[in-house]
Order: structure tokens, then C-alpha cells, then sequence
């Protein structure tokens, strides 16, 4: 998860960490020594104990929505946010194509 040129991560926020927006969803890589409390990540239920490298996530727009995941929970989540979302166009794209016919 390193910053290259073009990867859309930034510093930002306070304290400075490093953030993007992917797919209307702000993300905010929380580093080990900056991680001082528990935390439960909604993806698998479990504790994110101190000092433990994790991401907060919130819908663009909705930042009171934040919540602290573990990085591969979110990124399973966001990889089902992202099928869900095709599977949807796929279904919509379809029936229209059988409304033409």
C-alpha cells in the first residue's frame, strides 16, 4: 500500500495519514504506533487489538459513518461491493436488451 505517483493516495487528515478515495469510499491507513485502542472490524466481527495496522473506512460524504476494518476484510468486502455492483449492471444491461428485442 505504498504512495506512487498516480496511486491517488495522499497524506491528509489530523493527524497526517495516508488516504485515498476509491469507488466513493474514503480510506485512512491507521499505522501501528498511531493504533491505541480496540477497535471491532464490521467484516469478521473480531477485535483490531493496539497497535495493529489497520484502515478506516466511510462512505464519501458520510464521514460519521467511519469505521475501523482490518485491511484484508475490507478489501474482501470492497472485492463484494464490487461484484454486487456488476451483477446489477449485468441484470440491468440484460433486461434491456430483451425490452429491444
Amino acid at each position: 500500500m505504498g504512495e506512487d505517483q498516480g496511486s491517488g493516495w495522499r497524506f491528509g487528515g489530523l493527524p497526517p495519514a495516508l488516504e485515498s478515495v476509491v469507488d466513493g469510499w474514503h480510506l485512512r491507513v491507521v499505522q501501528p504506533y498511531r493504533a491505541v485502542k480496540v477497535y471491532r472490524c464490521p467484516g469478521c466481527h473480531q477485535e483490531i487489538f493496539p497497535r495493529t495496522l489497520h484502515l478506516v473506512v466511510w462512505p464519501e460524504g458520510s464521514p460519521e459513518q467511519r469505521r475501523h476494518w482490518h485491511r484484508a476484510c475490507w478489501m474482501r468486502h470492497h472485492a463484494e461491493l464490487v461484484r454486487s455492483r456488476e451483477r446489477r449492471r449485468r441484470r440491468a444491461g440484460g433486461s434491456e436488451a430483451l425490452e429491444e428485442g
